[in-house]
């Protein structure tokens, strides 16, 4: 079996990977849940989930800053990266020596497509497809009365939010948010009267990968008092492996009720 990963790389399947490095978080939670916590030997130091099970892995630096002689060392026989996520240049001195599947993530349906396609390279179709329709199910019971204006920070010094190309922002449609800053593309930045000018009716903060705190809830409420300023579970709306499995709660239990 080969697969192609969005990049145009060929991956070759010929049996189950037994040494698997990851260096993308949300997707070695993804392992886990296919039941290859066995087979996982190297992963970030951001990989946290499941907490027990990726405490006892090996660490291979950061997802921008790969130790690549700790990944050598470790003999893996399937990398999974991310274009984001990782570096370009770690990436391709990597695949000069090992077999590495870089998901390229914008969409609901590109996840999809990740999830289908590490299921097949590591022989867990079936697994992978459980996963796959679940997350489906889910999102699709969800009932948006109205869709609420929205701003989604991610950094502070300068306020960066989402643009229209990421998958935060198509996780904001799906949990009931119209993203105000949907004509921009990646990660742009917008001054205080940007943020004033736009009016949203929710800004929301994410808690990760800046620790926003109350002083910061503060400062945006001086300049949109009518606004209702929340802190939320980034990897709920960054996350795009099986983290996804529990999106639709979070939406019932904390959105639905702000």
């Amino acid at each position: 079996m080969q697969v192609i990963d969005p990049l145009g790389n060929k991956v070759n399947c010929t049996q189950a990977p037994q040494r698997i490095v990851s260096l993308v978080p949300s997707q070695t939670e993804l392992l886990f849940d296919l039941g290859l916590g066995n087979q996982v030997v190297g992963i970030t130091k951001f990989c946290i989930h499941p907490a027990t099970e990726v405490s006892k892995i090996t660490q291979v630096g950061g997802t921008k800053n790969c130790r690549l002689e700790i990944i050598a060392s470790l003999q893996p026989d399937l990398i999974i990266a991310n274009k984001e996520e990782n570096t370009q240049s770690d990436i391709e001195t990597l695949q000069q020596q090992f077999s590495v599947y870089v998901s390229d993530i914008t969409t609901l349906s590109d996840a999809y497509r990740m999830i289908e396609d590490i299921g097949k390279i590591t022989f867990k179709e079936a697994e992978a497809q459980h996963i796959q329709q679940q997350i489906s199910k889910s999102l699709a019971a969800i009932q948006v009365a109205e869709k609420k204006s929205a701003l989604y920070f991610i950094w502070r010094k300068p306020w960066m939010t989402v643009g229209a190309d990421t998958f935060i922002h198509h996780m904001m449609n799906e949990l009931g948010f119209i993203n105000l800053a949907a004509d921009k593309k990646r990660y742009p930045e917008l001054s205080m009267e940007q943020i004033q000018s736009l009016n949203p009716a929710y800004i929301l903060l994410s808690s990760e990968p800046f620790p926003f705190k109350q002083r910061h809830i503060d400062e945006l409420q001086a300049i949109c008092p009518t606004a209702q300023i929340k802190l939320v579970d980034g990897e709920i709306f960054s996350w795009y492996g099986s983290r996804l499995l529990h999106a639709a709660s979070y939406y019932k239990n904390y959105l639905q009720t702000i």
